[in-house]
């Protein structure tokens, strides 16, 4: 007999929280212990129940989502999936909840929330399933946010006479990577190579993401547009629900997006990014495979390597999920496996060497 993840049900509406419950019962590695409709209920029911996986809404009565789950990862660090709403705030709110230890989230439908849950039913056990294994940290403090000195604003930026002008870094994560992506980004100093960003996330959340970043980081960060000149100082993080990749425009790199087929069952896919890397950029790309679930990006990122790329990957003790690290790895990707706090010195300094 195997052990079923045990998953604790939180949101304030009566019909979702039936539809969670019988999409996780569903499920023959797992059950639905329990539901509660606010976090005062949820509290008392953890510590009687101890799940190994807790679902929650964004938007909760009583108790502020974000105060509860704060309080939850510095007393009782546990799993948690975050039930999102497509708004503005729920966006915001849904970031927040991941700088604070919540492993991933699953975007609410605006439609029927009958047919809605049936479209995603999927997409929700695969986050539960990976939640279950994912390395929880107990948080020690609020994270605190800091508007970095020096961002160019809206003045072009320059590239540093220390880069190569043909150079570009490619970036590829999924769970975790929001808070991955953070630290990595806002050690790059103003001027240093243009960087191209693949994190799974759905549509409605990207643009909310990019400008979190920019305000943390001395680089400017945006979501990216079709056919936008690739600019040293700037990061461009694909659209939810668009592929992003790269061609040449004369002397130039050009963004591309389009509403193409999913790859490896995501959109925007990491594979659709760093096949677009080793094709066009070859040499004078610079690879990073952050943590994330599945294999999304592997084979690509092999492809990089051989077209003369040098290629970081995240170490298994610094990941939420191993899973895209450790395929780059079995695919032969990587030319150095580091610690999520040596990533971004170290790319640095390689750059700085050059092809």
């Amino acid at each position: 007999m195997f052990k079923k993840i045990r998953v604790l049900v939180v949101d304030d509406s009566a019909l979702v929280r039936s539809l969670l419950k019988d999409i996780i019962d569903r499920q023959s590695d797992m059950e639905c212990i329990g539901v509660a409709n606010d976090p005062l209920i949820a509290r008392e029911m953890i510590r009687e129940l101890d799940p190994d996986v807790i679902t929650l809404d964004v938007e909760m009565p009583r108790m502020d989502g974000l105060d509860f789950l704060g309080k939850l990862m510095r007393l009782r660090p546990t799993p948690v999936v975050m039930i999102s709403t497509l708004t503005k705030y729920g966006a915001d709110v849904t970031l927040r909840a991941l700088e604070l230890g919540a492993v991933d989230f699953v975007a609410k439908p605006r439609m029927d929330p009958v047919n809605g849950f049936g479209i995603l039913a999927a997409q929700i056990v695969d986050k539960v399933r990976v939640a279950a294994s994912a390395r929880i940290k107990r948080l020690v403090s609020m994270p605190v946010q800091h508007l970095p000195q020096g961002k160019n604003g809206d003045v072009g930026p320059v590239l540093s006479s220390r880069y190569c002008s043909r150079t570009l870094v490619f970036v590829g994560a999924s769970t975790g990577g929001t808070e991955a992506l953070k630290k990595i980004l806002a050690k790059f100093p103003v001027g240093f190579p243009a960087v191209v960003i693949t994190q799974h996330m759905p549509p409605g959340f990207t643009a909310t993401f990019a400008a979190r970043l920019n305000s943390m980081c001395q680089i400017a960060v945006q979501e990216a547009k079709n056919g936008e000149r690739i600019l040293p100082g700037r990061a461009y993080i694909a659209p939810g629900g668009s592929q992003l990749s790269v061609r040449r425009n004369g002397d130039s790199y050009v963004t591309v997006v389009e509403d193409s087929e999913p790859v490896n069952r995501h959109r925007p896919s990491v594979e659709v990014l760093f096949k677009s890397a080793a094709r066009v950029v070859g040499r004078y790309a610079y690879g990073l495979m952050l943590t994330g679930m599945g294999d999304d990006g592997a084979k690509a990122m092999r492809e990089m390597r051989d077209a003369g790329s040098y290629n970081f990957v995240q170490d298994e003790d610094s990941c939420v999920v191993f899973g895209m690290p450790r395929a780059a790895i079995l695919q032969g990707a990587a030319d150095e496996v580091l610690p999520l706090s040596d990533l971004a010195d170290a790319l640095m300094e390689r750059v700085k060497i050059g092809p």
